[in-house]
């Protein structure tokens, strides 16, 4: 059945066909100069040092985990510490912190926000903590104030799975830039679209040559001559070009991902600009329902989407907002994965529940969240007004 209203839709026009076109016609398809000049206008938009592009937001997630675990010369992670995380989230903010060893604590969620919880965090962190992995949640960003108050002068490390809220800000700062590490996502549903991709930005020298060799097989090759991760190169390419140094991975992207990237990033202010109009309107309109919660903003969100959450108490279910919704031609579904503490893969994870996820349980039994685009939705907004008042 064709939506009317879904979840996600094209943001390309015939700039970015052209790119894929000049990529054809190079011949060159695997990972090189359109990637590289993608990263460095990444990294220039986001306010960060250094960008690395890789094969989708999941595997950012997992570069991210993997160099902080052959970290140097700062803070690092090892197996058994302990890294607090939101309980609502997608899948592949946990599985990279299971795979290399680390303790999960799962943490409740704010119905509000839909972020981590400020006070459950707070209470969460023990002396066993070595790290916080924020998640801003549906473009809406984290209160950094109150988490760096929180950290204080602790040795644990922020880091931050930003893959849904590209070119959301606090206080005039782009979201994913607040820890020491910060990850995105280009997959087609969000704010930009390369096909598949990812990144992550980092402002920190050795962190970023560790990611340049773990994305690429763990060698060498793509380091500079002078680097942190194994010294100094071997001026012969012959010898250099297959010596390895880590136990990496294959998460390169495609040229023609870094092609669409340059010409997606030039349209991004527009594209968060409307996202934000759009969600003007759905505050002044249904904002203030008195049975169902709109997510409630932290600095200036990106929109990724609109989430409908009953209020608990009210009588009102996620079923019912669905038997209204879908007939008029709304695609949703679910927040996220909802409370993942839940489910049954985490019987393979080390990890410990911090209090009671009971926020996390009525967004997982409840919620559910509908589209937002980069232009106007003015219709669907009036629709959904008007199902909200026949409830």
């Amino acid at each position: 059945m064709t939506m009317r209203f879904p979840l996600a839709t094209a943001t390309w026009d015939q700039a970015e066909y052209d790119a894929l076109q000049r990529v054809i016609a190079s011949g060159n398809f695997t990972m090189g100069e359109n990637v590289r000049t993608f990263e460095d206008a990444f990294a220039n938009f986001i306010g960060s040092n250094y960008a690395v592009m890789v094969n989708s937001g999941s595997s950012a997630n997992l570069l991210m985990i993997a160099a902080l675990c052959y970290r140097k010369l700062g803070s690092s992670l090892k197996p058994g510490d302990e890294v607090i995380v939101p309980a609502v989230s997608w899948s592949t903010t946990y599985y990279p912190l299971h795979q290399y060893g680390l303790k999960l604590r799962f943490v409740d969620i704010d119905l509000a926000t839909l972020n981590i919880s400020m006070d459950a965090l707070e209470n969460a962190i023990t002396d066993r903590t070595k790290a916080i992995l924020a998640v801003n949640l549906l473009g809406n960003p984290n209160d950094f104030d109150r988490v760096s108050q929180i950290i204080g002068d602790r040795d644990i490390l922020l880091l931050e799975d930003n893959c849904e809220s590209l070119g959301a800000t606090f206080k005039g700062r782009q979201a994913g830039t607040f820890g020491v590490m910060g990850t995105y996502s280009s997959f087609f549903s969000h704010h930009i679209s390369t096909m598949e991709g990812g990144l992550v930005v980092t402002d920190d020298e050795e962190l970023y040559h560790l990611m340049l060799s773990l994305r690429a097989h763990g060698w060498t090759r793509s380091l500079p001559k002078h680097n942190l991760v194994c010294g100094e190169k071997s001026d012969d390419p012959f010898e250099e070009a297959f010596r390895f140094v880590l136990p990496g991975y294959n998460l390169r992207p495609l040229e023609m991902s870094g092609a669409l990237g340059i010409e997606q990033l030039k349209k991004l202010p527009m594209l968060v600009s409307e996202r934000r109009k759009n969600a003007k309107l759905l505050q002044d309109r249904v904002g203030d329902h008195d049975k169902v919660l709109i997510q409630q903003e932290v600095g200036e969100s990106s929109w990724f989407g609109f989430s409908l959450v009953p209020r608990p108490g009210t009588g009102l279910t996620r079923d019912m907002l669905r038997s209204q919704l879908t007939p008029k031609g709304f695609e949703v579904r679910p927040i996220v994965a909802g409370n993942f503490a839940k489910n049954e893969v985490v019987k393979l994870f080390d990890y410990d529940i911090a209090g009671t996820l009971e926020n996390a349980d009525h967004i997982d039994k409840q919620g559910l969240f509908i589209g937002n685009h980069h232009y106007d939705v003015s219709e669907m907004i009036g629709e959904l007004e008007q199902v909200l008042s026949s409830l």
